[in-house]
């Protein structure tokens, strides 16, 4: 059980050097908003991913649903990552500090976190590449291995996102706002692009990568 919480925790830490959208809103988030609200969207994400890979590992019937529906699910989803990449392009930045902070608005960043990664079906064939490249390397897992193996990939990747709030945290006062405007165009360039691509890939490719 040692080896496999160890094997966890080592897959966790890489998987949590793949950047992508959801990156890039928790080091915005972090530097704008506070540790708390990184926190909180970081929380979002991986609950999202718990989702995810509890579909990926047991609901074959939910796979056949979302194969069914993937187009729809996979323009809604799109159209989502696209109006939150609009509003990162868009903003106009302002740092206010809230030493306080706030549950109703962290729990808003929960919020954001979960539902810009459950509507992105890309999130759902990551998880199954994952699953299906464990299973390639070291044969499938016994039911009372699943948990603990994932459990802790899914808690390292909660801490190295917390660590990333708190160092982005940490730096906020020393970046000005300049820096934060492009920080989130950046964002905002990267998440409208990605969903561009995933509404192409759907439409003319069948495909989400």
């Amino acid at each position: 059980m040692l080896e496999l919480i160890v094997s966890g925790i080592g897959l966790g830490i890489v998987l949590s050097f793949v950047t992508g959208p959801v990156f890039f809103a928790l080091i915005k988030t972090s530097i704008e908003k506070g540790f708390h609200a990184g926190v909180s969207l970081a929380l979002g994400v991986v609950i999202s991913d718990a989702v995810y890979v509890a579909v990926t590992l047991f609901g074959s019937s939910l796979l056949n649903f979302e194969n069914k529906y993937r187009l729809p699910i996979g323009i809604l989803g799109s159209a989502i990552l696209f109006g939150i990449g609009l509003y990162y392009l868009l903003k106009k930045v302002k740092i206010t500090y809230e030493h306080i902070p706030s549950s109703k608005k962290n729990a808003g960043y929960f919020l954001k976190g979960f539902f810009m990664c459950i509507f992105n079906p890309f999130i759902l064939l990551y998880w199954i590449s994952v699953t299906s490249g464990i299973y390639s390397l070291n044969g499938e897992l016994k039911s009372e291995q699943i948990i603990p193996f994932f459990g802790t990939i899914l808690i390292t990747l909660f801490g190295m996102d917390t660590l990333k709030a708190y160092f982005a945290h940490r730096l906020r006062h020393k970046i000005r706002e300049q820096t934060i405007q492009k920080v989130n165009r950046i964002a905002g360039i990267l998440i409208i692009t990605f969903a561009l691509k995933l509404v192409y890939n759907l439409i003319f490719t069948e495909t989400l990568i």
